[in-house]
């Protein structure tokens, strides 16, 4: 992965004079967002206030930007969270993603998993740790970067929203050396992610109910994003994603059956 500075604190986000988009996510990125760097930093003011509020966010700075430092031209599947975890611990930067320690895991990522097995027929992971997807070519964006502790969807509406819905049609106007898009696939879940598939134009969308317990059962359970994502992504030419993630289990599959086994 590239290297630079993943320090995407409040103070450098909002700090004067501003410190260039190109030292807080991926150089692609700096490239794709900056017509929208302005926004980032009025962001970085808005989360001072909040703190000088005595309102603490998650997740911690140096994750806020997390879903920027995948490499821009890496990305094949988009997967679109609302916001934040409000749970102090878990939110680490990726939608639904938690880190490795976190337990109980919460209950839409329970879901999920429940789904991936199903689908993908490879062992329940071991933790709610998402990351090695993201090596593999897969964006976790949060529509909003930013939320209250303990306060779901506080901070919709304050601005991050313009933020990513730049990175959104920036990964949509994708093309290649011959001037056609990009492969992609958005998997979209739930009407919030949904309200964006009018961005995502030269994009393979799939689209079902949201993963938490209020609708899964109303068709997220069955919908198999994963297999159908790697179909889609095999039809444009491309590899599909090794779906798979570390297991308890001693004796692990092969690591790339999480493709063989698409449907």
């Amino acid at each position: 992965m590239h290297s630079f500075d993943t320090l995407a604190t409040v103070e450098a986000m909002s700090q004067h004079p501003v410190k260039p988009l190109s030292q807080l996510v991926e150089p692609g990125w700096a490239a794709a967002l900056q017509d929208v760097e302005p926004q980032v930093h009025h962001m970085g003011d808005f989360l001072r206030s909040e703190l000088q509020a005595g309102r603490q966010y998650l997740p911690a700075s140096h994750n806020i930007l997390r879903a920027f430092t995948i490499p821009f031209d890496s990305i094949k599947v988009l997967i679109v969270g609302q916001d934040p975890y409000p749970t102090p611990g878990h939110p680490v930067g990726l939608s639904f993603c938690v880190a490795p320690d976190v337990r109980p895991l919460p209950k839409s990522l329970v879901n999920i998993y429940r789904e991936l097995v199903d689908d993908m027929h490879v062992p329940m992971p071991a933790n709610g740790d998402l990351t090695p997807w993201t090596q593999r070519g897969v964006m976790l964006l949060n529509r909003c970067l930013t939320v209250g502790v303990g306060r779901p969807n506080s901070h919709q509406g304050k601005g991050w929203e313009t933020i990513t819905e730049a990175a959104i049609r920036a990964l949509n106007a994708r093309v290649d050396a011959d001037g056609k898009p990009k492969p992609l696939v958005a998997i979209l879940w739930g009407r919030n992610a949904q309200s964006l598939a009018p961005l995502l134009t030269n994009a393979t969308i799939i689209a079902s109910p949201h993963p938490s317990p209020l609708s899964a059962s109303r068709g997220f359970f069955g919908s198999h994003p994963f297999s159908r994502a790697n179909q889609a992504l095999v039809s444009m030419g491309a590899e599909p994603v090794d779906w798979s993630l570390p297991s308890a289990q001693a004796d692990r599959p092969d690591p790339h059956s999480a493709v063989a086994s698409s449907r």
